[in-house]
């Protein structure tokens, strides 16, 4: 699983020191190549964090020989001498793995607005290289948690298990993004070119991190990279690559969901019969981000009335009086009034399931949020301190 399944690819992850817990806070994904090919996506938030914008200016060479990813310290907002400390950090990495700075990306996650403790990140990053291993994909993975209770990876493989890709998520709350979500790394050992990889991971966190949305705010750090080793010498046809990129991202993106902070729920928001893909969409994440209707799932009250209400704040083509509601199966509301008896939806297990049916199209789309608690406001009043 995780980073290590794709060949060509070592990871380690260690304790350098940037948590004051002592956790591992500390992971190095390393492409060993011979194809050193990669693509990234990134935050559309207009404030970045340094790692973000050195990492940017890294993907447009098209390669990257390795990924350093902190967990501890988001390097946001903290100026130029935050952009000067990813600038060391990646030359630190190039020092020790003999690569060139210019093909290290940076990924750091964490509390906004702090500098990070440079002299354990440049110790660290010894040690991690040291610590270099085919197997050291789950260390890596857990090295990157924050609030996150379980680390993150998934794999898919190609025909005949000819060719693989991996992936490591971490992420549990700042989970509305554009283009990506938190901190993902993807490897594979196909031998696919930079441009291809572009097109493929695209096209799959469209449809896969862009469409989850546990709380409505977006990190200053989220970071998507697909890395290509084409340590397997296999050219796989692009249909069958963009799946498997797609299949590994949709696994991930469920199991942020899963995980997200304080969440009791996990509530799949599936809009049907839209006139347009983007009406779908922008339907299904107002339902998402409705506070209201997030606290009704936690106290497992089918309100379809709040779903309706969300919709109305849309731009998407529908009729109010042709608009229809199903809760965990059970059609709640139809045609934009009472449908069948609320007391027949069963909300006792952690899937919610909300089908909002617009009646003026063909088109669908589907968004995964959670529930809104208790916990979710302890954990985040706190989080600073």
């Amino acid at each position: 699983m995780s980073v290590t399944a794709a060949k060509g690819f070592t990871a380690s992850g260690v304790a350098a020191g940037i948590k004051e817990n002592g956790n591992p806070d500390l992971a190095l994904v390393v492409n060993n190549g011979p194809r050193l090919a990669a693509a990234g996506v990134f935050t559309s938030n207009r404030v970045k964090a340094a790692p973000v914008l050195w990492s940017e200016q890294v993907l447009k060479g098209g390669q990257v020989s390795a990924v350093v990813l902190n967990s501890g310290g988001a390097n946001a907002c903290t100026g130029p001498l935050g952009f000067q400390d990813t600038h060391q950090t990646a030359e630190k990495a190039a020092e020790v793995l003999g690569h060139s700075a210019g093909e290290v990306a940076i990924a750091s996650t964490g509390l906004i607005g702090l500098r990070l403790p440079m002299d354990p990140l440049m110790s660290g990053l010894e040690t991690a290289a040291a610590a270099l291993s085919e197997h050291g994909g789950e260390k890596a993975a857990i090295a990157i948690k924050t609030t996150d209770t379980v680390h993150k990876t998934a794999v898919a493989q190609g025909p005949d298990e000819a060719w693989t890709v991996g992936g490591m998520a971490k992420g549990a709350g700042m989970l509305a993004p554009g283009l990506a979500t938190m901190l993902v790394v993807l490897t594979t050992d196909a031998d696919v070119e930079a441009p291809a990889l572009d097109a493929a991971l695209r096209d799959a966190t469209r449809t896969t991190f862009d469409r989850i949305d546990s709380d409505g705010c977006m990190s200053t750090n989220d970071t998507v990279l697909l890395l290509a080793s084409g340590a397997s010498g296999v050219t796989p046809a692009e249909d069958a690559f963009a799946e498997a990129v797609r299949t590994v991202c949709a696994d991930l993106a469920r199991q942020l969901i899963g995980d997200a902070e304080g969440a009791s729920k996990d509530i799949r928001i599936e809009v049907v019969g839209a006139a347009t893909e983007d009406d779908a969409v922008e339907v299904g994440r107002s339902i998402a981000r409705n506070n209201l209707l997030k606290c009704a799932i936690h106290g497992e009250d089918p309100n379809w009335g709040r779903v309706l209400s969300a919709i109305g704040t849309t731009s998407a083509v529908f009729d109010p009086d042709q608009l229809n509601v199903a809760i965990n199966d059970v059609w709640v509301c139809k045609n934009g009034s009472v449908g069948e008896d609320r007391e027949l939806v069963d909300m006792r297990y952690r899937e919610v399931r909300i089908t909002a049916d617009l009646a003026a199209g063909g088109e669908s789309a589907v968004i995964w949020a959670n529930d809104l608690t208790a916990d979710y406001v302890h954990e985040n009043s706190a989080y600073s301190s």
